[in-house]
């Protein structure tokens, strides 16, 4: 791949109309400059693409042997799984690994992926499709192979599931069950494509089968043991309460699983739960937890394979699905007779 000169301190002074030591300042020590020269000079390097240089962190060949991994947030067991397989796969080939989280939020994972970028990583990898347009700009500005996981963005190279199908195929599963009031425990669909495809999946399901999802069935909490029973707790408020529940994740579906339990409602004799994810904590909750398997460990060894071909100038897919399916387990049963 040609070499692309990026944005130097000399362009941002020419283009700023100041001279490069003031653009340095600015920069490095911006106390020291005027207020309204400071904010120019930050537009300036905005609007150009510039990037602090790293090059200490640098070898000599220009590699710096390191690949930077951005995640939602490290609080998952889910994005563990992932990332732990592709560190592995990666140090064996002599690469390290940086990682960091943007809990969520489009601002936060801008300025990830600057520092990331500003340190030379040699491959960027991120989760979902939902993103800012100045990250949008920095990636496709990027001089090193981006992987978009999890989800798929036709932007850029993706290895990803598909989230819609997982949510159906758990609506799937309490239909054939004979449940008709189904609601949802989502997670926070703002800034996140694949809880809100999750959701989409169980509605197109339900509409197949000449079913509603509405909104006062569904509720939206963050992926958390507390969110999901934050979360049955509103849905059993409802004058006809949902017999089975299709959870975000797995997380949501444990703490729902919590909450029943607590209020001595029977799973899943009165009330069936299904998750997404498959963590190891699923087979191990009692009633072992009903959920649709994702294979994360799977998918940060396939990225990792994808960026060191990637580096290597290999040819490699654009777009990778890997499956999802259901495993059930003791969570779910047919509803109880009326």
């Amino acid at each position: 791949m040609p070499r692309i000169l990026r944005p130097t301190l000399r362009d941002i002074a020419r283009e700023a109309r100041v001279s490069i030591a003031t653009v340095s300042r600015a920069l490095s020590r911006p106390a020291l400059v005027e207020s309204g020269t400071r904010a120019e000079i930050e537009r300036t390097a905005r609007r150009l693409g510039y990037l602090p240089d790293g090059v200490g962190r640098a070898l000599a060949s220009g590699s710096s042997r390191t690949a930077g991994v951005i995640v939602p947030t490290l609080d998952a067991a889910i994005f563990s799984r992932a990332i732990q397989a592709l560190q592995r796969r990666l140090a064996e080939a002599g690469y390290q690994l940086l990682v960091a989280a943007h809990d969520y939020s489009l601002a936060a994972e801008a300025s990830a992926v600057r520092a990331m970028l500003g340190h030379r990583v040699d491959a960027l990898l991120l989760v979902g499709a939902d993103r800012s347009e100045e990250t949008r700009r920095l990636l496709e500005a990027a001089l090193v192979p981006v992987l978009i996981t999890w989800s798929f963005d036709s932007a850029f190279d993706c290895i990803g599931f598909d989230n819609e199908e997982a949510g159906r195929l758990a609506a799937l599963h309490l239909l054939a069950l004979g449940h008709r009031r189904i609601g949802m425990i989502s997670g926070l669909t703002e800034q996140n494509d694949r809880a809100r495809l999750r959701r989409a999946g169980v509605a197109r399901a339900l509409a197949a089968a000449g079913l509603p999802l509405p909104d006062w069935r569904v509720v939206e909490q963050p992926f958390s043991l507390a969110g999901g029973r934050a979360a049955l707790a509103e849905l059993l408020a409802l004058t006809d309460p949902p017999s089975a529940i299709v959870c975000g994740n797995d997380l949501l579906a444990a703490g729902a699983l919590f909450e029943a339990q607590a209020r001595g409602i029977p799973v899943p004799e009165q009330l069936s739960l299904v998750g997404i994810d498959n963590l190891e904590i699923a087979a191990h909750l009692s009633p072992p937890l009903t959920t649709v398997h994702l294979p994360t460990a799977q998918l940060g060894v396939l990225a990792a394979e994808h960026v060191l071909a990637r580096l290597s100038g290999e040819a490699v897919p654009v777009r990778r699905e890997l499956p999802v399916a259901l495993v059930e387990r003791g969570s779910t049963a047919p509803p109880a007779p009326a």
